[in-house]
């Protein structure tokens, strides 16, 4: 459904609760930036009535998962941490060329949160799936079903404002790409690292 073209080794979840306080600090900031994506679109395009609604509707989501991660910090007597540097959403982003077009812009920002989350989404199911703290489990799976809302909304408004088959054939070279970035990741405990 989410046509990645690299899925995630499940050891990968290993790393991730060997280190509890660091996926769950990464996990936040991810949120945390999922809803400024939100309110920069708004920012940007704010003639796009659509757009705004479900962005404003995104923002409130993204920071009230930033919220439930940040309590689970917080109930196992742990400390949100510092943000990390995030080198897949770094990667990710350099893969379109700059454009002064700003529907171009537009598009290719849609695809790259569509990714994202699409990504978010893949983690997250290996995490419940792997991981043998139930709560966090069940707190995960919970969690992988918004981030694939989320990627179908952001791949629904790509082919709203944009060509269909353009559009798609961006969005399989950016999956072709992602698999290639993925190649080098997957062993540091960090939701995409």
């Amino acid at each position: 459904m989410l046509g990645l073209k690299l899925p995630t080794d499940p050891r990968w979840a290993n790393i991730a609760e060997k280190n509890i306080e660091e996926i769950l600090t990464d996990h936040a900031f991810c949120e945390q930036k999922a809803a400024s994506t939100a309110i920069s679109l708004i920012v940007t395009y704010p003639e796009l009535d659509d757009l705004v609604t479900e962005m404003a509707a995104l923002a409130r989501e993204e920071m009230s998962h930033f919220e439930m991660v940040h309590k689970r910090i917080l109930d196992r007597g742990l400390t949100l941490g510092r943000e990390r540097k995030d080198e897949y959403v770094h990667s990710i982003m350099a893969f379109f060329p700059k454009t002064g077009d700003r529907n171009e812009r537009l598009i290719n920002r849609l695809l790259i949160a569509a990714l994202i989350e699409a990504r978010s989404c893949e983690r997250f199911k290996v995490l419940s799936d792997n991981i043998e703290d139930k709560e966090l489990s069940e707190f995960y799976r919970g969690l992988m079903v918004s981030e694939a809302n989320h990627y179908t909304m952001f791949l629904k408004f790509a082919r709203k404002y944009g060509e269909r088959d353009k559009v798609d054939a961006k969005w399989q070279a950016l999956l072709e790409f992602e698999a290639e970035v993925m190649k080098g990741l997957g062993n540091k405990e960090l939701i995409h690292g």
